[in-house]
């Protein structure tokens, strides 16, 4: 905690994290900003030349190659973070994938499943061996779920998605309740249309599924939005950076959007 009369500032020197999925995309961006803000951060990704990129990158980074949503990688990765980092302070449970596109009686069944697997599963197997180690720091301890707005609207033709995004929100509110006499806090983050690759390939698949264009379908998402604008991961790791740190040490239970106020999907 910062004295009375000192500067504010964000601090996360020292910290201990680990961000899933976090050699690309948002994680990668959450981990260059913690990282760079003085925070000690192992990453894990199912892609080790990812991770071996990101490591060679990012100073200081460490990583494990494996599956989040496999249970004996999630081991793994426990027993790396308590080799490298001698605990934890901020478990960010970031991974996710888009899942299947197209109308509800149309997904096949593993799709469905592992679309779950992924996006809820995997937080659970990461909570059950890290909050343990949350339990133990002093560091103001925390959680981070990478959630979506459309954990908050409806979302046609992505279904399955949608649907662990919305329980992404349930769990942290329930964490909250549940942790927070022990200290430790539990928010989500529900980035809006993000600019890059994968938001390019949802657009595409959305738009073959509605037959429409490419360059139409995004001007739809745009529409959609009040500013009129995607926005970066960059913006979602300043969120992250600032709930990870003292500041927001009186902030949990909250699900706060990064999106320029989606207004519907």
């Amino acid at each position: 905690m910062q004295q009375a009369g000192a500067p504010r500032t964000i601090d996360v020197r020292g910290k201990r994290v680990l961000v899933t999925a976090g050699a690309a995309g948002i994680g990668r961006a959450i981990a260059e900003e913690l990282a760079a803000g003085g925070a000690r951060v192992h990453v894990t990704d199912i892609l080790a030349t990812s991770v071996a990129e990101a490591v060679a990158a990012v100073p200081g980074l460490t990583g494990t190659a494996g599956d989040a949503a496999s249970e004996a990688d999630a081991d793994r990765v426990l027993d790396e973070v308590g080799a490298r980092l001698g605990g934890l302070d901020v478990l960010v449970n970031n991974v996710g994938i888009a899942g299947p596109t197209g109308q509800v009686d149309s997904y096949a069944d593993a799709d469905v499943q592992r679309t779950v697997d992924v996006n809820l599963t995997s937080h659970f197997y990461f909570l059950r061996r890290f909050v343990p180690l949350l339990r133990a720091s002093d560091r103001d301890p925390s959680i981070l779920a990478i959630s979506s707005v459309a954990g908050r609207l409806g979302y046609g033709l992505r279904s399955p998605y949608s649907a662990t995004k919305w329980a992404l929100v349930g769990l942290v509110k329930s964490l909250a309740v549940e942790l927070g006499p022990v200290g430790i806090r539990a928010n989500a983050i529900l980035p809006g249309v993000v600019s890059g690759a994968r938001m390019d390939g949802v657009i595409a698949a959305r738009a073959d599924a509605s037959g429409m264009s490419f360059e139409a379908m995004r001007e739809t998402y745009l529409q959609k939005i009040s500013l009129r604008r995607m926005v970066d991961a960059a913006d979602v790791a300043s969120l992250a950076l600032f709930l990870a740190s003292d500041l927001a040490r009186n902030i949990t239970g909250q699900a706060i959007s990064v999106d320029g106020n989606v207004e519907y999907l």
